[in-house]
Parts: structure tokens; sequence; C-alpha cells
């Protein structure tokens, strides 16, 4: 590491004019490399290969959150003024609207083929993302994203939101049975339900979205994870009871023990969901700190760099594969701390993530970001076979352009585009 006054030297990189051309030069290769290879004409959107081509160009099973995400990752792009990007997310709106709709029983499937469903299950963590994307899509006044909004909002008002915890039940099957009896509670979709439900509030200014955001916070972080020392907890019981000894065989969403990067995350939303709120919730920032402060303490390895995947419950790495989305949501948590609560500690790490993306994770050859890398930051497929999305990686780099103040949606929107 550079010693400690060449660091004070480099100044907030996200205020120099170099850094902030890099990043949205990062950005547009991030567009151009999805934009141009990931629609699939019969329908959502391709997983492709490190160059950039469909995995599996007939037989593609599509999550449905990858078509969310896209919507959203594109509306930004509308949003910014870049060409076709509106084309894509009118793609992706109408993939989930006409396909991963369920007009018999209401909700969305989870995956869908050429033929149909292909794991018609109910998904928390899916049903945020199409309200992820119904949001995003009327920040660009879509003609679908009004029913969509209402739509996805009833159903997780009906038959996922839980008032007796504050938060969602995680999964059903497609005529809304439990699944494995309704035992299982999961953070993660709750997590990206709050980054939901914040966008929703912005782009409707309905209050009941920040309500629900602020309830899934307060279990999730205040009460959880604030009770093991502010590490995330993932697994929970129907009441909420943490459950350390899970496991399930998807280690791409629930994975063993605990997961770095979703601390990261929750870092960075809460102090979203803080400034949304008029900052009158006074737990937040300090817990926003703590979240980032035990990532970069157990998560970070200091010898070759990268987050490890996943840490054990005596705070030893158990994956110890790096993946690009801990890294990403490291960048941004780093930038909206620095923002809010600034420190060289923030603006370190800050710089410190950057240099190990730029290094490892961009795919300087091919384009796209490598999804996934060894404990020795070599490119690897044991998780991620491919590159999936667009959604961390540019969102990491377009978060520091605009104000920590809210969802980037609404940072562009006020900004006119203007970085």
């Amino acid at each position: 590491m550079a010693p400690a006054t060449g660091n004070a030297a480099l100044g907030n990189w996200t205020t120099r004019a170099y850094h902030r051309d890099w990043l949205l030069n990062q950005a547009n290769g991030l567009f151009d490399f999805f934009q141009h290879n990931s629609v699939n004409p019969k329908g959502g959107f391709y997983d492709l290969d490190d160059q950039g081509r469909p995995l599996d160009a007939e037989g593609q099973v599509r999550g449905i959150h990858i078509a969310a995400r896209a919507v959203h990752c594109f509306s930004i792009g509308a949003l910014l003024g870049r060409p076709g990007a509106a084309d894509v997310a009118d793609h992706g709106m109408n993939y989930i609207w006409n396909h991963h709709r369920d007009r018999k029983n209401g909700g969305y499937f989870w995956s869908l083929n050429n033929d149909g469903p292909v794991d018609s299950n109910k998904q928390g963590y899916g049903h945020a993302f199409v309200l992820l994307a119904a949001s995003s899509a009327k920040t660009i006044g879509h003609p679908l994203a009004d029913g969509m909004l209402n739509d996805i909002t009833e159903i997780l008002n009906t038959k996922f939101w839980e008032a007796k915890h504050g938060a969602i039940a995680e999964e059903f099957t497609a005529d809304w049975q439990p699944l494995d009896g309704g035992a299982y509670r999961g953070q993660n979709s709750n997590m990206h339900l709050t980054e939901a439900l914040m966008a929703a509030f912005e782009a409707t200014g309905d209050r009941q979205y920040l309500t629900k955001a602020e309830s899934i916070a307060d279990l999730v972080i205040r009460r959880a994870a604030g009770s093991v020392d502010w590490r995330v907890a993932e697994h929970f019981d129907a009441e909420w009871k943490l459950d350390k000894t899970y496991y399930h065989p998807n280690e791409m969403f629930r994975p063993a023990g605990t997961t770095p990067g979703h601390w990261l995350e929750w870092a960075r939303l809460i102090l979203q969901l803080w400034a949304l709120g008029g900052k009158r919730i006074e737990w937040m920032p300090d817990a926003a700190k703590a979240l980032f402060a035990q990532s970069m303490a157990l998560g970070w390895d200091n010898d070759k760099g990268g987050f490890f995947y996943t840490l054990d419950w005596d705070d030893k790495p158990a994956k110890r594969n790096k993946l690009w989305w801990p890294a990403c949501e490291g960048a941004a948590a780093a930038h909206f701390l620095n923002e809010h609560l600034p420190s060289d500690f923030h603006e370190e790490s800050y710089r410190k993530i950057w240099n190990v993306i730029e290094r490892a994770f961009i795919d300087h050859k091919n384009g796209g970001w490598h999804e996934e890398l060894t404990e020795d930051l070599v490119p690897s497929h044991s998780l991620f076979p491919g590159k999936g999305d667009i959604y961390h990686a540019l969102q990491a780099c377009l978060i520091p352009l605009f104000p920590a103040t809210g969802s980037l949606t609404k940072g562009i929107a006020e900004a006119n585009g203007k970085l």
C-alpha cells in the first residue's frame, strides 16, 4: 500500500474529471457489450460466454431477474440519452408482461425457455426485480410500466408481505402454495426488494413503498445483523430466527455462512434509505459504517485483493473465489459512505476496490467483466458460466457520477442526464 501521504495526495477520485470520464467509458463499454449481444430475438435475453456469444442460442433458460435487470439498466441508458437503450428496455418489458406473468394465478414465473415455464415457482427475489423494472420503466414513460407497477404491488402486498414480521416470505408454487412448507425466510430477496421499494417510492411518490423498505431494513439490519456484530445473516426460519446451519445446493443464490458482498450492498442501501427518509432514522448511518468496516476487515483478501465469496460463522473464508458483484457493491458503498460520512478509510477503500476491478475483473480483451475469479484472481467458471448480465457492474460505474441521495434513475432524471 502507498504511504499515507501519497494516499492523501490522491484526493477524492469521484471529484476528479479523469476518473469520472474513466467510469463513464467503462459504463459505455458494458452497454456496448450487452446491448449488441444479449437480446434474444425470441424473447428475453441470452447469457453470454466470455466472447459475448450466446451460451445456448436455442435452448436458453431465461430467469426473470435477468430480464428485469436489463429493463432497469437500459432505462438508465435511455435517461442518459443512449441511442437504442429504450428499445432494449421495451424488449424486456414485453417479455416480462407477456411471458413471465402468470395470467391464470397471478405473479411471475421464475424461468422460461422458448416453450414456456421451466420453473413456474413464484420467488420473492424475482418479484423484487419486477418491481424494480416497472419502477425504472416508469421513469422513461414506458406504456406497460403503470400496469406492471400496479400488478406487482398487489402481488407483493397480498401474497408475499408478512405484516407480523415486516418483510416478505420467500417462495411459492405456481398456484401459491408455500414451498417446503413455507419454512424458509431469506434476507437476499428482502434486500433486493428494499432497493426496488425505494425506486418505486421515487417513481410514484407513494410512501407505502418507503415504509416497507424501512421495515425490512429494521428487521434484517438493525435487529438481525446488529445482533451478530454487523455481519448480515442470510438464512432464517419462518419466524425469522437465524439458522447458522442452513445449507442449500444452490450456491449462487443461497450459499452457506455469510456473504460479505451483501454487507457492502446493505451499507449503500441503508444510506440511500436514510437519505430518502429525510435522515430521521438515527441508527442507519452508524450501521452502514459498521457493515462496510466489517466487510473490509473480514471479507477483503489483503494478500491478493478482492472479496472472498463467503465466510463461515468463525469469520474464516469458506468459498474463497472472488466474484465481480461484491467488488461492484464495495465500490458503490465506499462512494456512498464517503459522500455521507467522509473519511480517509472510505476513500482509500474505494481506490483499493477499483484497482482490483481494473486489474482483474474488467475483460480488456473481449469486453464486459469476468463474473468469477479464483482466489488468485484468475478467470474461472465454477458458479457463473459466462457473463450473465450488466446490472452490478453498470451501477458500480454510474453511482459515483450522481448524487448519493437516491436511485440512479432519480439522480439521472433530476440532473437531466448531466454528469
